[in-house]
């Protein structure tokens, strides 16, 4: 197969000389944007874009080394990667989806003293699309930053998901052994689901661990890290707070964050909006914040035109 095209895809209108490598990119680049929940692998592609497969492996080499896309190395797909998210955002801030987010993001911040995050999974790993308002500590999330989407990382995130899309993955390999409790996760699934949000348990120890695993691959993190999980994790599911199976009467309970989730037009969860708490609270204040992060999630898929498959 040849990457020669016709001269005028060289061409420009009045004459203006145009770049056919720039433009198998652009094809490229194209592909993604277009398709992004669907994984691509080399020979697909190439045959897809009309491009020879040694032009398409140099261009998806790139991409990946710059983070425009990811490559999964257990199938050996392409898919999108944290730095075309980003590009996104910057580009789509005179759009709907950042505006509504963060418009309602830093209300919710401002009600709560406290930050609030929209996050997303983009190209198999969760990247961090929104942040508003400040830990006491000082600082806030990184907008951008990217973790791993695999157990026990990310349950949140495949929550609202279809079943089939939840088993897929529970079934990637994990960060770090995990001992899969199926009745407590059964229990997760189903109180979340009903109540419209999550609450974790994570602790310090474990909060630690999620600011060292940003930015590194599963397969490639190093000890200390996979140590931390080990101490983190004692089985699936066990640090989400259910009222009625954790002695929920007034507390105080340990509280990392509050999660809930933002759907697009076809009922799949779009993205995940959290509040930070960081703090061991009554039941009745986690039942306060949740409503008021679930009215936020719920602005915001509205205003997106979401359906929530679950009301």
């Amino acid at each position: 197969m040849s990457d020669a095209q016709p001269d005028e895809e060289a061409r420009g209108g009045r004459g203006v000389r145009r770049s056919p490598p720039a433009l198998r990119v652009i094809r490229v680049l194209d592909h993604f944007v277009q398709h992004p929940d669907r994984r691509c692998g080399l020979s697909e592609l190439a045959r897809r874009l009309e491009i020879s497969k040694p032009t398409c492996l140099g261009i998806l080499t790139e991409l990946c080394e710059a983070g425009y896309l990811v490559r999964d190395d257990a199938d050996t797909t392409y898919g999108p990667g944290p730095s075309l998210i980003a590009a996104g955002r910057a580009a789509g801030d005179g759009l709907p989806i950042g505006v509504v987010a963060r418009r309602h993001l830093e209300r919710l911040a401002a009600d709560h003293h406290s930050v609030c995050t929209a996050s997303a999974v983009a190209g198999g790993r969760i990247v961090v699309l929104e942040s508003a308002g400040a830990l006491p500590e000082g600082g806030r999330p990184a907008t951008g930053k990217t973790y791993p989407f695999a157990p026990p990382v990310g349950l949140m995130y495949a929550l609202w998901e279809p079943d089939a899309v939840f088993e897929q993955w529970l079934s990637r390999e994990p960060t770090a052994p995990v001992r899969l409790d199926r009745d407590r996760l059964r229990n997760v699934v189903a109180q979340c689901r009903e109540r419209g949000y999550l609450v974790d348990r994570l602790t310090p120890a474990g909060q630690r661990l999620y600011r060292l695993m940003a930015g590194f691959d599963t397969a490639e993190l190093p000890e200390d890290v996979r140590g931390l999980v080990g101490e983190m994790v004692t089985s699936l599911g066990e640090r989400v707070y259910l009222p009625d199976a954790d002695g929920g009467a007034d507390g105080p309970h340990r509280v990392n964050v509050i999660a809930a989730p933002v759907f697009n037009a076809s009922g799949r969860q779009a993205m995940v909006v959290t509040l930070h708490v960081g703090a061991e609270i009554a039941r009745a204040e986690i039942e306060r914040k949740a409503a008021a992060l679930r009215a936020t999630a719920a602005a915001v898929t509205a205003e997106l035109h979401g359906m929530d498959p679950f009301a």
